[in-house]
């Protein structure tokens, strides 16, 4: 088809090709061409070869664009990772005007954004970046009640760890899980160029502009594992990759098919998704911080005596069965949400708003940075985990006591460790002395380490 858009583009400019029979070489020959990324260069190609365009000017850049039938340029996924590729190449990028924005965030190298092919032929134009939106999310004002659960999503930012939330419906988890991003740090311009790039491939980017705000994905239960880690015949981005940086938040976490969140096991490990297929191998960047919300059984009301269902406990018994051991494993915090009382729902918000909290939080993750490997906590491991966790007398007989209570994995007794240095990271406020873990952060950090009911 990009034979016929080409010929259609370029007599609609009034220019027609030269009675005999061209070929446009796509090397390599072996590497599957899919898209319309072609049109533009084999356009340019044409120009040049007709004498239109001066072929000394088209030396140096690297073109990709979609044409339509009129001659104007359609975008294209992928912009940005190719300006990047043409920057370190020192090379230059043609490319449409509508993804002109999202290729000047490349940082270097001369950009050519033109919104027809007659733009380009006399003279390549500039292309401007608009300033994105300040992102609004919801206030954790809010929120009545609920102070264990905002403790508990206060402590999950400021370490960026994983956050399950169990409770009836009408509760108040998504709502939580909703202010998540309100009370995180924006993204650096490194992890901002990085969830733009993978956004890009995904066609994405909507109008280019890359927002600041970490990424906050939430799909339904009932999407599939190619479209949760990725895949499909052109081995998209998922959902998974698309949260990168950001937060990936699972409502009605039993609801989805076991085999999808199993999946989910080596993404949360690794910070990576691999999909391989017959003809291609593929790795997105998949570092995300996973926050689920499920109900303690399929009626949503085990815990109250009034409206439980006939068939408890066995029907939490089989409910919470959906779930995996290993999967449950890789949750730092465990939380019960209650329903919330009528009291509190009557009453003037008195707790604390998202600014506060947000402020906390970033003292916290600085501290973090401040460390040798500038690492959140999340993801400390090995000898740094073993050095930023230094445990007195107290703080090791209480943490080996629980682990024998609790039969704690080694994987769960690194995380306690981990949610307890983030508790004391926390408390420590813009101090710049280094806080040690003592008992009580460890109390607090077991009190959230449970298994669903």
């Amino acid at each position: 088809e990009s034979r016929e858009r080409v010929r259609a583009a370029l007599a609609s400019l009034g220019l027609a090709l030269p009675p005999k029979r061209l070929t446009i070489n796509l090397s390599p020959a072996d590497l599957a061409k899919e898209g319309s990324h072609f049109d533009l260069p084999i356009a340019l190609g044409l120009l040049a070869a007709m004498g239109v365009v001066a072929e000394e000017d088209l030396i140096g850049f690297l073109a990709l664009g979609e044409l339509a039938l009129d001659g104007k340029l359609a975008a294209v996924a992928g912009v940005l990772p190719a300006a990047i590729g043409a920057a370190s190449a020192d090379l230059g990028l043609i490319c449409p005007a509508a993804n002109g924005p999202e290729a000047a965030w490349a940082g270097h190298g001369e950009i050519v954004a033109a919104p027809d092919l007659l733009a380009l032929i006399n003279h390549f134009k500039g292309s401007q970046v608009l300033g994105p939106p300040p992102p609004l999310y919801p206030d954790l004002a809010d929120i009545k009640g609920q102070e264990s659960a905002r403790r508990a999503l206060e402590i999950a930012a400021a370490g960026g760890h994983n956050l399950l939330m169990v409770g009836p419906p009408g509760a108040g988890k998504s709502m939580l899980a909703a202010r998540l991003p309100g009370i995180l740090p924006p993204l650096s311009p490194a992890e901002a160029i990085e969830v733009a790039m993978v956004r890009s491939v995904a066609g994405a980017l909507g109008d280019g502009t890359i927002d600041p705000a970490r990424p906050f994905r939430d799909p339904h239960h009932s999407s599939s594992m190619p479209a949760l880690i990725g895949g499909g015949s052109q081995a998209k981005p998922g959902e998974v990759s698309l949260a990168h940086c950001g937060v990936l938040f699972l409502d009605e976490l039993a609801e989805f098919p076991r085999p999808v969140l199993d999946s989910l096991r080596q993404p949360i490990e690794t910070g990576r998704a691999v999909i391989s297929r017959a003809n291609r191998h593929v790795t997105y960047p998949a570092r995300f911080q996973l926050v689920a919300a499920m109900n303690p059984c399929r009626c949503g009301f085990l815990a109250d005596p009034a409206r439980a269902c006939a068939q408890a406990p066995r029907c939490s018994q089989s409910y919470q069965a959906r779930l995996s051991g290993p999967l449950l494993d890789r949750f730092d915090l465990a939380i019960e949400v209650a329903a919330v009382a009528i009291d509190d729902l009557s009453a003037p918000p008195t707790l604390e708003g998202s600014a506060t909290i947000a402020a906390r939080v970033a003292a916290a993750r600085a501290r973090q940075s401040a460390r040798g490997d500038g690492l959140l906590n999340a993801r400390v491991d090995g000898a740094a985990l073993t050095a930023v966790c230094a445990l007195d007398r107290d703080g090791d007989t209480l943490l080996r006591a629980a682990a024998e209570a609790l039969q704690l994995s080694a994987r769960g007794y690194h995380r306690v460790l981990r949610v307890a240095r983030t508790i004391a990271d926390l408390e420590a406020g813009g101090d710049t002395a280094e806080t040690p873990v003592a008992r009580r952060h460890l109390a607090e950090a077991l009190s959230y380490r449970r298994a669903v009911p």
